[in-house]
């Protein structure tokens, strides 16, 4: 209560809640969804949920989440055709974790491991190998961000004489370009490399892609070994989360018995939020898999109408097939900071995530017209 807070501290507060209150009505360059109400789970704040330990295991700490989490964690095995009876996850603080045990399985599998990933990968990757004593070779991308495949193949039969761990891009963090498995098996295939593990980074696309089947494929049943998507994006979250999946018969390398906690510690973290999975079970069971997918088609027309309008005011816009983000040329500093638009390089995007709507779009239209008048 702010009634308890000094008039300053008070105050402060809530200027605070006013000032992110309006920031939030401009935020169209980051990808997390706004269009949820967790009004009705708000009594679950009084209590400390703990999700520690491995999920699929009871522990003695009862307040937990471990039901709704183990439900979150079937939708997602289904939806990415993880292998029936082998699969393993849990909710994680977000997708780098996911990424990190990803990783982390991988090197248990193959300690001398090389990681192949493009220079779009995501940032924590890079810190994640640094993390886990990994070798890795940075590969080039194309010109809409997925891998050079060509380029891959150049590395890996330079570094024969070392297993092979890919981290493959759905969805990279400037272009949301994805990387396609089927070419990068190939490669494999055509340099005969047996031992070999492939990581899915699908952070933001990979929930809905797989929901609208978008070519190309990039699941379990395409030789994805591990994958890892962030819960506060597509699905929508006030906490940063996510979700990894993994093969079981992998995963079974790691962890160990804690009778602390009366269950297995298998996961990157010992205490896990047990808020989180509860959200992602409401939006899960409150929009079902036919309004997911709706909710995914409205917003890659949104992003399509924002192409073609940035488009017909003169601006080289574009979007890679079936993505919600678009690309644009870099623009001024108090545009980027007014409407919170990441910029690298040449070039910044939109992402029209769930919650932005047409009328946000259109008064960023405005402006950025307004802007090129100005300029004459």
């Amino acid at each position: 209560m702010k009634d308890d807070l000094t008039p300053q501290d008070a105050e402060r507060l809530t200027a605070y809640m006013q000032h992110m209150q309006a920031c939030a009505v401009r935020s169209i360059g980051y990808p997390t969804a706004t269009d949820y109400d967790y009004s009705a789970l708000f009594p679950l704040l009084d209590i400390s949920l703990n999700n520690i330990g491995d999920p699929l295991i009871k522990s003695t700490y009862e307040l937990n989440s471990r039901d709704f989490e183990l439900e979150v964690l079937e939708f997602f095995a289904e939806i990415f055709n993880a292998p029936v009876n082998n699969w393993w996850g849990y909710v994680t603080n977000g997708g780098s974790e996911g990424n990190m045990y990803g990783l982390y399985v991988a090197r248990e599998l193959f300690p001398n491991g090389m990681v192949y990933y493009s220079d779009a990968t995501h940032y924590s990757v890079q810190k994640n190998v640094h993390i886990l004593g990994l070798n890795s070779i940075v590969i080039r991308t194309q010109d809409n961000g997925e891998m050079d495949y060509d380029d891959l193949s150049d590395m890996i039969q330079l570094h024969r004489d070392h297993p092979v761990i890919i981290m493959a891009n759905i969805g990279t963090t400037m272009t949301e370009a994805r990387d396609d498995l089927n070419k990068i098996n190939t490669v494999l295939k055509h340099l005969a490399v047996k031992q070999h593990y492939i990581h899915c980074d699908a952070a933001l696309s990979g929930v809905y892609s797989a929901l609208l089947q978008n070519e190309p494929r990039f699941d379990f049943s395409c030789g994805c070994d591990s994958l890892a998507i962030s819960g506060h994006k597509f699905i929508g979250s006030p906490i940063p989360c996510g979700a990894v999946i993994v093969k079981k018969n992998y995963k079974d390398r790691i962890g160990q018995v804690i009778p602390y906690i009366g269950t297995a510690d298998t996961t990157i973290s010992g205490s896990r939020n047990g808020h989180s999975p509860v959200f992602l079970w409401y939006t899960i069971k409150k929009f079902g898999r036919e309004g997911l997918i709706k909710r995914a088609q409205d917003c890659i027309a949104l992003a399509q109408y924002t192409v073609k309008r940035l488009t017909e005011l003169g601006l080289n816009a574009w979007a890679n097939p079936g993505a919600i983000t678009v690309v644009s040329p870099i623009l001024p500093e108090h545009l980027r900071k007014k409407w919170q638009l990441a910029g690298e390089g040449d070039v910044c995007h939109i992402i029209c995530m769930p919650g932005v709507t047409k009328r946000q779009i259109n008064d960023f239209l405005l402006d950025v017209q307004d802007e090129l008048q100005s300029k004459g």
